[in-house]
């Protein structure tokens, strides 16, 4: 009864260690035949937005520079000139204008050269005058400026000297001898200046003031009763 008992443990044990054994491989089958964990897709991710595209915008015009400093007086018979300097920040040709342009000068638009040569009868001011530059979209402008005309004479003299008369027309003595005129002008036979000495004393004049030109005197001497005699014979003397 020993033996079998014995045996009989032995197989139990044999069969629980079996049973045991065979729940364990069971166990690690299970594991081993689970299903592989599969990662879940991936959301699909929404590309970056681009930010709408703004077209450039161009910067806007600039007017163009214009300067310089134009000569404020003039002299008749000599030329005069003037020119502004001009510059476009855009590149853009440049025109010009002008207001209150001399008369006697003419004005290039293309360059805004000034120029011309004033007469004897251009003396005076000339005002207001505006050199005006333009791009074909902004203007900007140079003044305004005045030009004064002045005269190019010279102030020329003539020293005239004669011999007092002692006799009549009529060959006697001349007693009331009372003064002198000197008569002249540009032209030998229209002699519309005068200047007149009331000293019978004195024999030479200085005549002043002449512009440039060939000028004519005569020289008469008149009484204390207003008897006038007649003129020298003409004179002449040229200022340059």
């Amino acid at each position: 009864m020993s033996i079998i008992a014995a045996r009989t443990r032995a197989l139990a044990l044999s069969f629980m260690i079996s049973l045991s054994l065979t729940a364990c491989f069971d166990g690690d089958n299970k594991h081993a035949g689970a299903p592989p964990v599969v990662a879940a897709p991936a959301e699909p991710t929404t590309p970056p937005t681009t930010p709408p595209t703004t077209p450039p915008t161009s910067a806007p015009n600039q007017a163009p520079q214009i300067s310089g400093t134009p000569l404020t007086s003039a002299k008749t018979n000599q030329s005069y000139a003037f020119q502004p300097t001009a510059i476009d920040p855009d590149g853009d040709k440049v025109t010009f204008s002008i207001s209150n342009k001399p008369a006697w000068a003419s004005f290039d638009t293309q360059t805004g050269k000034l120029a011309g040569t004033p007469s004897s009868s251009s003396t005076g001011k000339f005002s207001g005058i505006t050199i005006v530059a333009s791009d074909g979209k902004n203007n900007s402008q140079l003044g305004p400026f005045d030009i004064t005309v002045a005269s190019t004479a010279a102030a020329g003299s003539a020293t005239l000297s004669w011999q007092p008369p002692t006799e009549n027309a009529d060959g006697s003595p001349l007693t009331n001898l009372a003064g002198y005129v000197i008569r002249y002008g540009t032209k030998s036979d229209a002699l519309a200046q005068e200047v007149r000495i009331g000293n019978p004393g004195i024999t030479t004049s200085m005549i002043e003031g002449l512009t440039p030109a060939t000028w004519y005197f005569t020289v008469s001497a008149y009484t204390s009763t207003g008897v006038e005699s007649a003129p020298s014979a003409v004179g002449s003397k040229t200022v340059t």
